[in-house]
C-alpha cells in the first residue's frame, strides 16, 4: 500500500525529530516526523510564499490549506495573534503536529481541523497555501473550488506552485472556476515567480 504525505492515516514510521526552522523572522525549534510533507523543515515552495505574501492584517478569520507540521498556520498566528487561524490538514499525523507545534511555540489562536469539521458557512477574510499539487488534478480542483470561494468580500488568498507542476494552467482555470461560482467578484493575479515557483493571488471584491 502506497503511503503519501496526502494519506489520512499514514502507515510509515513516524521517525519525529525536532528541526530549526525560521518563521516570521525569528528562529525557533518544531517538530516533524516520517509520512508527512516536507519533514526535513521549510520546503522551498513554502518558503518562497512566505517570502513573497504581504504581513497579514492584525485580526480577522484566517485559513492555511493543508497545513503539513504547520509553517504557514504557525506564520499567521505569529504575525497575527489577534487573528483566528483555521489550519486543515486531512494527514492525521501531520495535524497532530501543527497542533502540537502551536503549543511548542505558544501560538495560541490556531485551531486544526480537518477539512469535513469545518462548518459549511465559515469564511475567511485571509487564505496562505502551498496546496498538494500531486495529489492529482481532479482531487486538487476540488479542493481549491471547496475552499477559495469562501474568501470573504476583501478577502485575500495568496497560494504558491511550482511552475513545473502546472501553475501556468491552474491559473486560468482558478479564474474560470471563480468567475463561474460568482461572477465579476474575483480577481486572479500573478504577482511573482521566484525559485521556479509562481505566487498566485486571488482577491475578492
Amino acid at each position: 500500500m502506497n503511503d503519501h504525505y496526502f494519506s489520512a492515516a499514514p502507515i510509515g514510521q513516524a521517525r519525529r525529530r525536532v528541526v530549526e526552522v525560521k518563521l516570521a523572522g525569528e528562529d525557533f525549534e518544531v517538530e516533524t516526523a516520517g509520512s508527512i510533507f516536507s519533514p526535513d523543515g521549510l520546503d522551498r515552495g513554502t518558503a518562497v510564499l512566505l517570502d513573497n505574501v504581504p504581513h497579514p492584517p492584525t485580526a480577522g478569520e484566517f485559513l492555511d490549506i493543508g497545513s503539513g507540521w504547520g509553517p504557514v498556520a504557525l506564520t499567521m498566528g505569529l504575525l497575527a495573534p489577534d487573528a483566528r487561524v483555521t489550519a486543515i490538514e486531512v494527514n492525521e499525523r501531520a495535524a497532530s503536529l501543527t497542533a502540537s507545534n502551536a503549543a511548542r511555540l505558544g501560538v495560541d489562536n490556531i485551531t486544526v481541523q480537518h477539512p469535513d469539521e469545518v462548518p459549511e458557512d465559515a469564511r475567511f477574510d485571509v487564505i496562505w497555501s502551498n496546496p498538494p499539487i500531486r495529489i492529482g488534478k481532479q482531487a486538487l480542483h476540488e479542493i481549491l473550488s471547496r475552499w477559495l470561494p469562501v474568501l470573504n468580500h476583501g478577502g485575500h488568498a495568496w497560494l504558491v506552485v511550482a511552475k513545473k507542476l502546472g501553475a501556468d494552467s491552474l491559473m486560468p482555470w482558478i479564474a474560470k472556476m471563480l468567475d463561474e461560482h460568482s461572477p465579476g467578484e474575483f480577481t486572479v493575479r500573478r504577482p511573482a515567480t521566484d525559485k521556479g515557483f509562481r505566487i498566485l493571488h486571488i482577491e475578492r471584491a
